[in-house]
């Protein structure tokens, strides 16, 4: 009776992966006798095969779910249509909460029958007994043999907590409860008093950004967590997973981050390669529709790196909501699972990000700018180690007229952000006109041009950059280029530019192909 009760609350399972000869446990997780024995999976097929009634009413389920999701996207109009005809009065409520529960008991009733049918599936029975088994002890062999699974992501034991460092413990440095810190708020301009006044004045438009970034606002800028898109999409992501862990020897883990979100992992090792980028970790964070299963992991992937891929907040298997604060939380789990359970070194780490897009207008702006600023240049200039930008020079989202215009790519002004952070001196007026000069550039030849007619000596650039560092460190802002010829700026500018940014000729989702996949300048 206890496995027919876990048979209708347990999670839906997909696919049923083929064993792997490579199969290595987690490491740092120690080996205990408390395991199940499974029959190899090589003698079933590998995609599930659910019976008939679990299969009918798995449908039912699943109708209900996309019905309940237009509903509440919906909800809103629906309302004030009903107020408007007079449908929100009691006599005419009442009725309708009668009808809503008969519903919920027919969908109740059809949930029993889904689990009766997995209960006597054999497959299943075998799947939801090593689900248990790993809940209640998490040996390398339980979690191996649960990760011949793909079932719906909530059921998954977490596998690394945001506190499991040991520095967070000792040190006041990590992540509290009230998440990573991120940059302070805008201060307010020269003259402006934040009196009372001024505070009721803006109260309905901060009510207004408020509901806008909650409701409307974070699914157009993160189109990935709306259920429908995800709905749509989920034979592609099942296949892209089943390709991780079948062809890349994949390993998912669930993290548990500071805010309570749980995020969706996948680890391809390759550092048992005879390739000598294996060493080297690539963390991939995809765009604001994009998954690991079917995003840019392919291309470090592709070039021969070690990969962990992850979904931001209410992406696919995590949880949560994709605001900046929770995607912050959850980048921090995700690089302290990197370093402190997979083994990598931060300097072995890398850090792949692709495009979030953007927004425009006013009421927009102003809700962007509350509720979802990402603040990418000011994040980026708090970063003190190697930085290379790749510019999409017929990108189609990030240009903020048409795609031929290059100097409306945004990445053009996160450049000059970047440059003018570090080397102040040297992006004065000349150097940051020549740099412009050059960002127009539409082709290779072009840029050449602009690069020989200020007859840039590469030599000297570097020598003057490393004597630099050798008197003063590498910390920037470097104050470079302070007692130096306006000419010599050009130079060193232009240098510098063409080290911090290539060109990539494609659109914004062209995916960036292995050779282009390159490792950031350093002195």
């Amino acid at each position: 009776m206890a496995k027919l009760l876990s048979c209708v609350l347990g999670p839906r399972l997909y696919k049923i992966y083929r064993e792997r000869d490579s199969e290595r446990a987690p490491s740092g997780v120690p080996e205990t006798p408390t395991s199940v024995t499974t029959p190899p999976s090589s003698s079933w097929d590998t995609y599930y095969q659910p019976r008939a009634l679990e299969k009918h009413a798995d449908s039912i389920l699943a109708l209900a779910s996309v019905f309940w999701s237009i509903s509440y996207y919906s909800s809103p109009f629906a309302f004030f249509y009903l107020y408007r005809k007079g449908y929100l009065s009691l006599s005419k409520v009442v009725p309708f909460s009668h009808y809503a529960g008969t519903l919920l008991l027919l969908l109740a009733g059809v949930a029993c029958l889904r689990g009766i049918g997995r209960w006597t599936n054999p497959q299943y029975r075998q799947f939801i007994t090593i689900l248990e088994a790993t809940h209640r002890n998490q040996s390398a062999e339980n979690k191996r043999q649960l990760a011949n699974y793909n079932f719906d992501f909530k059921s998954w034991p977490v596998d690394f907590h945001w506190e499991e460092p040991s520095s967070r413990k000792e040190s006041r440095g990590g992540p509290s409860r009230q998440g990573v810190a991120l940059l302070r708020p805008e201060p307010l301009h020269r003259g402006t008093a934040d009196t009372l006044l001024n505070r009721v004045k803006k109260l309905p438009c901060q009510i207004t950004s408020y509901l806008v970034a909650h409701t409307l606002g974070r699914r157009m800028l993160y189109p990935g967590s709306v259920y429908l898109l995800q709905k749509a999409l989920m034979p592609m992501l099942l296949q892209g997973q089943a390709r991780l862990v079948e062809e890349c020897n994949g390993r998912r883990a669930k993290l548990l981050a500071c805010d309570g979100n749980e995020i969706d992992t996948m680890f391809v090792d390759r550092r048992g390669t005879a390739e000598p980028q294996g060493q080297k970790l690539v963390i991939c964070c995809e765009g604001n529709a994009g998954f690991y299963e079917v995003g840019c992991i392919s291309t470090p992937l592709e070039a021969g790196y070690s990969v962990l891929g992850w979904n931001h907040p209410g992406f696919a298997g995590s949880t949560g909501v994709p605001f900046p604060q929770n995607e912050a939380n959850a980048m921090d789990v995700v690089v302290q699972f990197a370093i402190h359970r997979l083994g990598f070194q931060p300097q072995d780490i890398i850090i792949y990000a692709w495009s979030i897009g953007g927004f425009t207008g006013g009421l927009v702006t102003r809700t962007v700018r509350q509720h979802l600023n990402l603040n990418n240049a000011e994040q980026l200039c708090r970063y003190q180690g190697p930085v290379l930008l790749i510019r999409r020079t017929k990108d189609e989202i990030i240009t903020t007229t048409v795609p031929e215009d290059i100097m409306s790519n945004r990445g053009n002004d996160l450049l000059l952000k970047l440059l003018q952070y570090r080397y102040p001196r040297v992006m004065a007026e000349e150097g940051l006109r020549v740099v412009r000069q050059w960002l127009e550039a539409s082709s290779q030849l072009e840029e050449a041009s602009i690069y020989s007619r200020w007859e840039v000596e590469e030599d000297w650039c570097l020598s003057v950059l490393r004597s630099y560092q050798a008197e003063h460190g590498p910390d920037f802002p470097w104050s470079v280029g302070e007692d130096m010829s306006a000419d010599g700026r050009r130079q060193l500018a232009l240098f510098l530019a063409q080290k911090y940014l290539h060109n990539f000729e494609a659109t914004h989702c062209t995916p960036l192909p292995a050779p282009n996949f390159q490792m950031p300048w350093h002195l």
